[in-house]
């Protein structure tokens, strides 16, 4: 509002005023007072302990339902908090669980489809020694609240026209699985729309696993095979053995015309990627590994690590990543992927030697060089310091 004075040479330009209600007023001074008295905290921060989903700051999520799915892997379905941005079909979330007072953070495919209610679900494989899929598999339960990430990974499929093979190993049918499912509810709804009861798509499924009962989400493959929404290879390894990828030839006899997908233990990832650059297809091969396949282990040595203002002296095994050595001893440490693929977990090296797990290879730094070390396959090689 432009208020002009007497003078006809002078204007002065006064900024407007809102009109505000005596209620609205009271709410913000009261709002005010509350902020006062619980700084440093604010007031939303004492909403979420109410309504822990509503947070934008925290990304959070709350169990709905813990399913099994063999005897040692359960579906987890979670209901995400207002922050969620989605997921593309095959990528994977970090989670994030306290457990004995350290939070511990690992990464699970997102295995739904699409769903009407806004929830996920992640399976999760108990492995030995693993002590946040232990507790994802024996100790959640339906309501508690769990931390969360955005979806991240490259390992995806827009389920488009062309031929596909999907080969994989163990769990390593998690993330195909939410590719299959995003890609069956398109089908269905395309056929629903144009009186198509066919499938649209050429799919192949190669998937090993140690016993049948050990295969997760059996039963939803073996009737997608019975329907022809897929053709589903069942390799029981126990009794027929590993995989060899010269095996595709008469499997899939085709295979070199697919673009393919395979996710599961390193050495049959190492395996495929080599047959397929023999055949000249390596260009179509998208691989995903959830475990790291280790060269022989050195002999180990003194862990010196800063962990902020806190210092821990420990004795690394040669086998042991930094990062596993480190969360054992309680010290929280940024981790990721936990396969050096994303680079979530690097930490300055500020004196000493680390091996590399998966290649033998050494790296030696010192304070001011700027090395920087992947914990997660990463072990020490003798004294070493390491942290900020």
């Amino acid at each position: 509002m432009a208020v002009t004075s007497l003078s006809p040479t002078r204007t002065t330009s006064l900024p407007s005023v809102a009109r505000t209600s005596p209620a609205g007023s009271a709410t913000r001074l009261a709002w005010r007072a509350v902020r006062a008295l619980t700084t440093p905290l604010v007031p939303e921060d004492y909403v979420d302990l109410v309504d822990p989903l509503r947070s934008r700051r925290y990304l959070r999520a709350r169990v709905v339902d813990v399913t099994p799915e063999t005897a040692d892997a359960s579906t987890v379905t979670l209901q995400p908090g207002r922050g969620w941005l989605g997921h593309r079909p095959g990528q994977y979330i970090r989670i994030g669980v306290d457990i004995d007072g350290v939070r511990l953070w690992r990464a699970y495919s997102v295995t739904s489809g699409p769903r009407g209610d806004g929830n996920i679900s992640i399976t999760v494989k108990a492995l030995t020694g693993g002590v946040v899929s232990a507790h994802l598999q024996e100790s959640l339960r339906p309501g508690q609240i769990v931390q969360m990430e955005q979806a991240d990974g490259a390992f995806t499929w827009n389920g488009g026209a062309e031929p596909v093979l999907f080969v994989t190993g163990g769990s390593g049918i998690t993330p195909v699985m939410g590719m299959l499912r995003h890609r069956i509810d398109a089908e269905e709804a395309f056929a629903a729309d144009t009186e198509h009861a066919e499938s649209a798509h050429d799919i192949v499924v190669l998937h090993s696993a140690a016993h049948p009962e050990d295969v997760i989400f059996a039963d939803e493959l073996r009737s997608l095979d019975a329907t022809g929404r897929i053709r589903l290879v069942e390799r029981h390894t126990q009794a027929e053995g590993r995989l060899e990828p010269r095996e595709l030839d008469d499997l899939v006899p085709d295979w070199r015309d697919r673009t393919t997908y395979a996710c599961g233990p390193a050495g049959m990832l190492r395996a495929l990627r080599e047959y397929a650059d023999l055949n000249g297809v390596a260009d179509h091969l998208h691989t995903e590994e959830f475990t790291v396949e280790l060269a022989e282990p050195g002999e180990g040595g003194a862990l010196t690590l800063h962990d902020g203002s806190n210092t821990l002296e420990l004795d690394v095994a040669g086998d042991t990543t930094i990062l596993d050595a480190a969360e054992a001893a309680g010290a929280l440490v940024p981790s990721g992927c936990r396969m050096g693929i994303c680079y979530g977990c690097v930490l300055p090296l500020r004196s000493g030697n680390v091996r590399d797990l998966r290649t033998g290879e050494i790296t030696s730094g010192s304070e001011g060089d700027g090395v920087m070390v992947q914990t997660c396959i990463s072990s020490v090689a003798g004294a070493c310091e390491i942290g900020r």
